[in-house]
């Protein structure tokens, strides 16, 4: 769930469990909450966790395989309707299979995007801070500059890669990129989408771009994700770092 993402930066997703809580601006218009109560699946603190059987967790398992037969890296966008590192006990055994299930697809690359980022090096395996696996990436949202601090945990992160979602883009940043080697950027999907101001999104590309730093702008946003397009200055930004031989 699923292959062939229809998200641009990414060639899957996949997601141990869904449900989470909010805890900041950027989750006002949270999508993966929406689609969740639109399917009859409740969300929040008090909700209970929607988890899925093995057959599920094969999925990565064959995207793997095809990726090692065709000679050609896939991206894993892990999880666009959970975060991985949300604090409960009950989410802790499906934890432990998700990390041994990275560690058995190193031909794929694992996105593990985050707005609590405060908790990697605590749920990580201890293994993965003293020698960081180079197909783990590590990133966190950061919707505006009150939350910077995001920034400042994962730079703490022992990693191969660290990335930052700029998604929602809801005020202008200041970025500081050391140790950053992408940043993503757009607006949000939603019918009450808070549109970026196109000089945010400008601001960043400058500033990614003169600290060599990757930049992927992925949308506008609006009612559907497509509805005001993705281009920049009249044209696309999809830049994605190189993957880290470490």
């Amino acid at each position: 769930m699923a292959k062939d993402s229809a998200i641009g930066w990414t060639d899957h997703t996949f997601n141990p469990w869904w449900g989470c809580v909010e805890v900041s601006p950027a989750c006002d218009e949270c999508y993966a909450r929406k689609f969740a109560n639109r399917l009859g699946y409740p969300w929040g603190a008090h909700a209970p966790r929607r988890f899925f059987a093995d057959h599920h967790w094969r999925e990565p398992l064959n995207w793997n395989a095809a990726a090692v037969r065709d000679g050609k890296r896939a991206r894993v966008f892990c999880a666009s309707m959970a975060d991985v590192f949300e604090v409960r006990e009950d989410l802790d055994d499906s934890r432990r299979r998700l990390w041994e299930l990275i560690e058995a697809t190193p031909a794929l690359d694992w996105l593990l995007l985050t707005k609590r980022a405060r908790e990697i090096r605590r749920m990580v395996p201890a293994a993965w801070l003293e020698a960081p696996l180079a197909h783990v990436w590590y990133g966190t949202t950061v919707e505006g500059p009150d939350y910077l601090w995001r920034l400042e945990e994962l730079r703490r992160v022992p990693a191969a890669l660290r990335f930052i979602s700029y998604e929602p883009a809801l005020a202008d940043v200041t970025w500081p990129l050391d140790g950053i080697d992408w940043l993503i950027a757009g607006g949000e999907s939603s019918p009450g989408f808070r549109p970026p101001d196109p000089d945010w999104i400008r601001s960043s590309r400058d500033q990614a771009l003169a600290a060599g730093v990757a930049f992927y702008f992925k949308q506008w946003g609006g009612l559907r994700p497509t509805s005001k397009g993705n281009l920049l200055d009249g044209r696309e930004w999809r830049q994605v770092p190189r993957y880290a031989t470490a």
